[in-house]
């Protein structure tokens, strides 16, 4: 989890630099260098790319507009205020929002997504979105596509660590059986020794018998046998 934070954080310095150079190209292409309208349409862009960088987080969730769905920096900027959002207040405000569209289900997805969800729920979000992929803006998929992948990344992490929690199960419970294997040969070796002994100690008797004596006065040892 700490390496996909680490990798969403630098993706993040990224993005403010690389979408706002996409943004600023998008905007100026096909305008001339050198006409008044390409350097007003470059204007605006730079006016409009600073206005949503600079938005409170408190009031980024009341823009909605045509050019502010379009603008990978309103969403960015929707990513950033989103991580500094408690669970709690991230789900409150995701349930002021329906997924009927591609931008109200994106919005969702990036409150919800650190908002402590459950795989089945993240699994949710994403499938909802996918419904969504051929309406998303042009101008957003890039960025829609970088943070679906998080979220793929995120579940491929749940899985990694049920298939190792489930390994590991597996593995103590083996370790058990061998446990339970050699507690049980070292018992056998016990009554093995025992036996050993016993045979030991009659042929000592036998062997330490006078010649010509009352054989049939002595009594042999009893031999211990393994129970039926």
């Amino acid at each position: 989890m700490s390496q996909f934070l680490a990798w969403r954080r630098s993706l993040r310095g990224w993005l403010l630099s690389g979408i706002a150079c996409l943004t600023l190209a998008g905007c100026s292409a096909g305008f001339s260098p050198h006409t008044a309208e390409g350097t007003a349409a470059s204007g605006q862009a730079q006016h409009q790319v600073a206005d949503f960088v600079a938005v409170d987080c408190a009031d980024i969730w009341a823009h909605s507009s045509d050019a502010s769905d379009k603008n990978p920096l309103y969403w960015l900027r929707g990513i950033d205020c989103a991580d500094r959002l408690a669970p709690a207040q991230a789900r409150a405000e995701a349930k002021r929002h329906t997924d009927d569209s591609w931008q109200d289900a994106f919005r969702r997805g990036i409150l919800l997504a650190d908002a402590k969800i459950t795989p089945d729920e993240r699994r949710d979000l994403v499938a909802r979105l996918d419904t969504f992929s051929p309406q998303i803006a042009v101008q957003v998929r890039p960025l829609y596509q970088l943070w679906r992948d998080g979220q793929t990344r995120q579940l491929q992490l749940v899985e990694e660590r049920a298939r190792y929690a489930k390994l590991q199960q597996s593995s103590d419970s083996e370790l058990e059986t061998l446990r339970q294997q050699e507690q049980a040969l070292r018992e056998q070796l016990e009554l093995t020794t025992r036996k050993l002994e016993n045979l030991t100690d009659i042929e000592r008797q036998l062997s330490s018998r006078k010649p010509g004596g009352n054989f049939g006065s002595e009594k042999v040892p009893e031999v211990i046998h393994d129970d039926p």
